[in-house]
């Protein structure tokens, strides 16, 4: 099991089965117990949002959706129980509603540097978890600065927007698959696997991708 399986990830740092999805995969990916190469590329789940959004999660979602509170409510109160299930422990009292697309050119910027996976954890604990500010360019030269990063040479990449081509670019191959929703899962270029779903069905899709390029490789 030599040869890495590539996954292409679509996701969103503010889509909290994202984090689910990730954490699933993650454990997927252990049963499989062969290399698996992942690259996170870039989907906006709510582009028009402000970068200072004034107020909740649930206030946002009651007026994007044109939900009661209540209901939000119970949404937001569903998935955090799932989140628990996977080991994570979201506050979304704590939550800074935002626009992401910084964070992606962040991601892109973390990947020219070798440190894509760990800035992906990083933004989406920094969201979920820790009540950080994922859409300003200095919180997100902090948080970069936390995994190594070269916060200075952040700063001017960000505010230059040298990866706002390589977001644009992610988001059209995203349209070009047809993908509507994230987190959005593409196996050895073949599979597609949409949403959070259980470790066994990604175990499965990267084994069944291993063996028919095992046969590829052999004719």
């Amino acid at each position: 099991m030599s040869e890495a399986i590539k996954v292409d990830i679509w996701s969103d740092v503010q889509c909290p089965w994202c984090y689910i999805g990730k954490r699933k995969f993650e454990a997927g990916a252990a049963l499989f117990d062969g290399n698996v190469e992942v690259e996170y590329h870039s989907f906006e789940l709510a582009p028009d949002t402000p970068v200072d959004f004034d107020g909740s999660p649930v206030d946002y979602l009651s007026q994007r959706k044109g939900l009661p509170v209540a209901e939000v409510e119970q949404m937001l109160e569903r998935v955090t129980g799932i989140a628990e299930s996977v080991g994570l422990h979201y506050d979304y009292d704590s939550v800074h509603q935002t626009n992401t697309v910084i964070s992606h050119e962040l991601l892109h910027y973390a990947k020219a540097h070798g440190r894509q996976l760990d800035m992906k954890e990083r933004l989406l604990k920094a969201y979920f978890v820790d009540g950080r500010h994922v859409g300003r360019i200095a919180d997100l030269a902090d948080l970069a600065a936390e995994i190594g990063l070269d916060r200075d040479d952040v700063i001017r990449a960000l505010t230059a927007h040298d990866f706002l081509a390589d977001v644009k670019a992610d988001v059209a191959q995203a349209n070009a698959y047809g993908i509507q929703g994230v987190p959005f899962f593409v196996i050895d270029g073949k599979y597609g696997i949409s949403g959070a779903q259980d470790p066994d069905t990604f175990a499965q899709a990267l084994r069944q991708a291993h063996t028919e390029k095992s046969e590829e490789k052999n004719k």
